[in-house]
């Protein structure tokens, strides 16, 4: 039972940071379309931001700072900044649903490195939902092949690269706390997109500043909450809850942006929704169904 409630929670975690996943998306899109910035300068906003706060966290409580595994710690660092450097490309250049979208394309790729990686067994009915999603993305973004918008190829590397750093993320928590993993991949991010994005440096206005607070500041609340719901699910299930930030993607770009919605938007966000009731444990407990992994 205390297990149970521990899914509940880290399906809350999860679920949260999607959402302030969206918002990130959201201040950066209104922060670039003000400004000559490219994506990279917001993507150095929220590690630097990120960096500020764990660092001052991490000086505060007198934290250790040695990690008992390096290597995964590592490698949720690199793999990581890898996606918020491609996601913020595919902000730039595409719409915020199709690079919200696209970035989420990630619950596949988890699926099929979960039992390698993780060593973790997959119950066979999150395929059906896995299935579902991936209908649901498909019909929100509804893409033309003879043409690629380069945003969506961002994307579509961002959800790649997303699916490592998750696996990352599972095997580090196993070995040390959130705050380490944090601090490090702030740190690591920070120094990698200072690199990227001198080139582009120059004070910017205000207005321009606030928006790419709020979107670094949204993007280290997400992170924080995923890092720590991560702590109470399996990839699977994580990553299949984490796809609820399409939803948010589809309604703040529809509202703000006004991008277009149609008939097949909403039955994409049916199916996803479908597919979180499932992963949820709902219909396990009102249908009485087995819990068995195989």
């Amino acid at each position: 039972m205390d297990i149970f409630k521990g899914t509940y929670k880290g399906i809350f975690f999860v679920a949260v940071s999607a959402l302030f996943f969206a918002l990130n998306s959201v201040f950066a899109k209104i922060a670039m379309q003000n400004s000559n910035y490219p994506g990279i300068v917001m993507a150095f906003g929220r590690f630097i931001l990120g960096f500020i706060i764990f660092s001052s966290y991490v000086i505060f409580k007198k934290k250790n700072l040695k990690p008992n595994n390096v290597k995964y710690i590592i490698l949720r660092a690199i793999f990581n900044t890898l996606t918020i450097i491609f996601f913020f490309i595919a902000v730039q250049f595409t719409t915020i649903t199709n690079a919200n979208m696209l970035n989420m394309t990630y619950p596949v790729f988890v699926f099929l490195m979960a039992p390698y990686i993780n060593k973790e067994k997959v119950k066979k009915i999150y395929y059906v939902f896995l299935i579902l999603t991936m209908i649901g993305y498909y019909l929100i973004v509804f893409p033309d092949f003879n043409h690629i918008n380069k945003g969506d190829l961002a994307g579509l590397m961002a959800g790649i690269m997303a699916a490592f750093a998750v696996s990352s993320l599972r095997e580090a928590r196993k070995h040390d706390e959130s705050y380490l993993i944090i601090f490090y991949l702030m740190s690591i991010g920070s120094v990698i997109t200072f690199v990227l994005m001198l080139p582009y440096l120059e004070m910017p206005t205000p207005i321009v500043a606030l928006y790419i607070f709020l979107s670094a500041l949204m993007g280290v609340l997400g992170q924080l909450f995923i890092t720590i719901g991560y702590r109470y699910v399996d990839s699977a299930t994580g990553a299949l809850v984490a796809s609820s930030r399409i939803i948010f993607g589809v309604v703040l770009g529809v509202s703000l942006f006004s991008e277009l919605i149609s008939l097949r938007i909403i039955m994409g966000g049916i199916l996803i929704m479908i597919s979180l009731v499932g992963v949820s444990g709902i219909l396990d407990k009102y249908l009485n169904t087995p819990k068995e992994s195989v």
